[in-house]
């Protein structure tokens, strides 16, 4: 492996810790405090007027974190902490640590590193609170300096390579994932609290469906047989349904064999839901609640904002069809263009981007994509699509050109896709002929025709409603970040022509006023 100097002077450090005796990444921390329970208990022990005479908290503690700034002034070097709860000085004078130890600090540590230091908690002349350092330990020393304090970690590629450096170097992208987190949280709380039975269904299928995209192909060995990575959750959760769980969801990772773009990664998460002797109406209601719930979990009120955008979720949300939508925007009514030919030229007529050959349910989806999308900011369902866009849907009672069907729209897309699920077998096998219809004509996202799942309806299906919401997608919005990539930890990305360009670079070593590297 070949090391920039700065890489070979920190490894060595490492070898002068073990010749020391010291191991430079020992077994076993030891903690008793967290930084910000530290900080608070010194702040509770001062408002009640319990610290010493001299202001010294005089309860021992042993705190641990990574080292992110370092300042040497004479006999006293200055040091900050980072654990996973907050940031805290580290005061170590050569009188109190000894001069040995006191050297090796000064020349043995640097940022980056872990360490383990033991004291009592004071506030110092500046009015910062600090440990005053009776003992320090290296727990990890490390090789790569962390990237340079004052301009961060700009480089996008690098960011999204290298997340774990990302997170050391930049507070926001640590408080996005923590609002995901969160979210998830929120989302499982609810449904838990209505009775929904969390669930597990396979991710390696041996006929994908429940969307229209393309797969990921896999090949097993022992089974000598052609496997599928889940495109969606759905059929395996209405076979639940079938089987006698009323209600049930699942938080899943779905994957689709597509282009990349800001709204879309071939690896995304997913939460589905489903709930029998419900439809589309019940679960708007359902929706709408529950994103307010998250909402208000994460920022204490339901509202937040996104691009500049002051978004209230407060229930009722307005309810629009989506022939309406695609009309006003466009000028289109498709219900007037019943084929591919016809819609197509009204389509580019009014303005729209229409490649050759896109069969007629895909150039509705386009009208929506590009008259209506964009400018739904504020939360909306769009409601009853047509039946050939929606294979899974139930037909609208007073309309079978139309299902029922609704997605939610917020800042500007939307962030799921539910239905009133089609139980009726016979009409649910004539749909998936349909598809192969459209698969046969070019549509390589055209659904194929799942036996297994039309024999388990044909055991009974109860009135069923079922949503999917992207989880990546909400926490774009709560995160006001415009691409998922920002949202997803560990992100696809091309691989790199040379593959040493994936050894990480070290960073400046550089402190707030002098690096501590010799």
């Amino acid at each position: 492996m070949e090391l920039s100097d700065l890489q070979q002077i920190r490894l060595d450090k490492v070898e002068r810790l073990r010749e020391q005796g010291e191991p430079a990444y020992p077994t076993r921390a030891r903690r008793t405090h967290t930084n910000a329970d530290a900080l608070a208990l010194f702040d509770a022990a001062e408002a009640n007027a319990t610290l010493s005479d001299s202001g010294d908290l005089d309860t021992p503690m042993t705190l641990t974190g990574r080292m992110v700034s370092f300042r040497h002034m004479g006999k006293t070097v200055f040091a900050h902490i980072e654990d996973g709860t907050s940031r805290l000085q580290l005061y170590i004078r050569r009188d109190l640590l000894g001069e040995d130890r006191y050297a090796d600090v000064r020349k043995l540590f640097d940022l980056g590193d872990f360490v383990q230091a033991e004291g009592t908690l004071f506030r110092t002349r500046t009015g910062e609170v600090s440990l005053r350092v009776s003992a320090v330990t290296m727990l990890a020393k490390a090789i790569n300096a962390p990237p340079e304090k004052w301009h961060g970690l700009q480089d996008i590629e690098t960011r999204y390579r290298q997340r774990y450096v990302d997170l050391l170097a930049n507070d926001e992208v640590r408080r996005i994932f923590r609002v995901r987190a969160k979210a998830v949280s929120a989302i499982r709380a609810f449904l838990d609290a209505r009775d929904y039975l969390e669930v597990e269904t396979p991710v390696l299928q041996p006929l994908y469906g429940g969307a229209a995209a393309r797969p990921f192909t896999t090949y097993h060995n022992a089974l000598d047989q052609t496997f599928y990575l889940r495109i969606a959750d759905e059929l395996y959760l209405k076979r639940l349904l079938v089987g006698g769980l009323e209600r049930v969801y699942e938080i899943s990772k779905d994957f689709r064999n597509e282009g990349i773009d800001r709204n879309h990664s071939p690896e995304f998460t997913m939460l589905e839901f489903y709930e029998a002797y419900a439809d589309y109406e019940t679960m708007m209601d359902t929706v709408e609640a529950m994103i307010a719930h998250v909402v208000t979990t994460v920022f204490g009120r339901p509202c937040f904002t996104f691009q500049g955008n002051q978004i209230d979720v407060t229930p009722p949300w307005p309810r629009r069809t989506l022939r309406e939508a695609i009309h006003e925007a466009s000028g289109v009514d498709y219900t007037a263009f019943r084929s591919q030919e016809a819609l197509q030229q009204a389509a580019r007529a009014a303005g729209a981007s229409i490649e050759d050959g896109m069969v007629w349910p895909r150039i509705v989806d386009e009208l929506l994509k590009q008259f209506v999308r964009p400018h739904q900011i504020q939360p909306i369902f769009l409601t009853d699509y047509p039946v050939e866009l929606s294979p899974l849907a139930k037909r609208k009672a007073d309309d079978p050109t139309h299902v029922e069907r609704f997605q939610p729209y917020i800042g500007g897309g939307e962030i799921g896709n539910a239905f009133t699920e089609l139980n009726d077998p016979m009409d649910q096998l004539a749909r998936f002929r349909e598809q192969q219809e459209d698969k046969d004509a070019g549509d390589e996202e055209a659904m194929p025709l799942d036996w297994d799942y039309i024999n388990a309806l044909m055991y009974g299906m109860p009135p069923t409603g079922g949503v999917g919401i992207g989880i990546d997608r909400l926490a774009m919005l709560l995160t006001d970040q415009r691409t998922l990539r920002d949202v997803i930890l560990f992100p696809a990305m091309r691989n790199l022509p040379n593959e040493s360009a994936n050894t990480p670079e070290s960073g400046s070593d550089s402190a707030e006023t002098e690096s501590p590297a010799e």
